[in-house]
């Protein structure tokens, strides 16, 4: 996860360093150029590559807040990203991991089922784990103790699954946020330069509004971005949780026969 950020950080100050170059470049290469008027014909605008749209927009929505929005959408995206990786590791094939707990328990006991899980990865595995550490057949209602068990610990696997999702809801909060406040300043700009003015006109506000405008788009984009990892991450973490329950009432069936079976 630490590599993740690392990798995520360089690549957002190099994209902040491309964009002051950007500006930097327009700032200089901007002169009064002379125009061929060509009888009956007018020269096509030539098209601007997207990124370089993208880099112009950045520096006109003003650094500040842009930059604000831009670093909620990195750290939302690294989590998310990470949330996802994890999650993947998480999923395993259970009704084959029962299979394996089963002949193992056949063939070797509680220690054997015990080496299957520890070398499985998996929340469903560390579960299995902890309800075949505390079987003991000596004790009465030994069956009741290990579903407690697994019960308690299926929930700590919860935890663990949904550990980062909260930060990802506060940087999808944060990021319109951070646009509209945007929004708000472009707009006390406008009326500013009316006031210094004294006068209403287009030119006048037109730039304290499109500041206002890029900014409240820039921060619904990044919120809408990671929505869409958030709730995919949920329905992940809903599937697994449901994968996990019909687990464990399988695993319990497993030792009541295993139970029987030595009783």
């Amino acid at each position: 996860m630490k590599k993740l950020f690392s990798l995520l950080a360089i690549s957002g100050m190099l994209f902040f360093g491309s964009a002051d170059l950007f500006a930097q470049e327009e700032a200089t290469s901007q002169a009064p150029a002379t125009e061929n008027v060509q009888s009956g014909s007018q020269a096509q605008p030539e098209e601007v590559p997207i990124h370089k749209a993208i880099k112009t927009k950045f520096i006109e929505g003003g650094a500040g807040f842009m930059a604000s929005v831009l670093i909620c959408l990195i750290l939302g995206l690294a989590i998310a990203i990470e949330r996802i990786i994890y999650l993947g590791l998480s999923s395993t094939n259970n009704k084959k991991l029962l299979q394996k707990v089963e002949d193992a328990l056949n063939e070797g006991g509680i220690e054997a089922a015990k080496e299957v899980c520890k070398n499985t990865r998996g929340p469903v595995a560390s579960i299995f784990y902890q309800g075949l550490d505390r079987y003991d057949d000596k004790k009465e209602n030994n069956i009741d103790l290990i579903e407690k068990s697994v019960v308690s610990y299926g929930s700590v696997q919860m935890g663990q699954m949904e550990s980062g999702v909260t930060w990802i809801n506060l940087f999808i909060a944060l990021s319109p946020m951070l646009g509209f406040m945007g929004t708000v300043i472009g707009m006390i700009q406008a009326f500013d330069s009316i006031e210094q003015a004294g006068d209403v006109s287009a030119s006048l506000v037109a730039a304290g509004i499109k500041v206002a405008l890029i900014t409240t788009v820039t921060g619904l984009v990044a919120a809408i971005i990671l929505q869409v990892f958030c709730n995919y991450i949920l329905s992940k973490i809903e599937s697994i949780t449901n994968d996990m329950e019909d687990a464990s009432i399988s695993f319990i069936d497993i030792l009541v026969k295993y139970q029987e079976k030595n009783n």
